[in-house]
């Protein structure tokens, strides 16, 4: 399984990733901020520039409990909206 191993936050919501698998792209975390776990991450350019790595898990996450998971980030993948999120 291919996890995310940095993380870099850059000028909006976009980050510089790099993966497990040598792989480094640029990910636009914009449309996977919804539903209120995120909505103070999209407030908060503070808050958003504060994403670090979780080992464990291999993914990128926030204080509060959020979390992308590792493969919607790899492999562009449609993220999953919460019910209820509005977009």
């Amino acid at each position: 399984m291919v996890r995310v191993r940095k993380v870099q936050p850059l000028e909006g919501f976009k980050v510089s990733l790099e993966f497990t698998d040598g792989t480094v792209k640029t990910v636009d975390l914009e449309p996977y901020l919804r539903g209120p776990i995120f909505e103070p991450i999209r407030q908060d350019q503070s808050r958003f520039r504060s994403v670090r790595v979780d080992e464990e898990l291999g993914t990128i996450i926030w204080e509060g409990g959020a979390d992308i998971d590792p493969d919607v980030l790899r492999w562009d993948r449609v993220p999953v909206q919460p019910e209820g999120a509005s977009h």
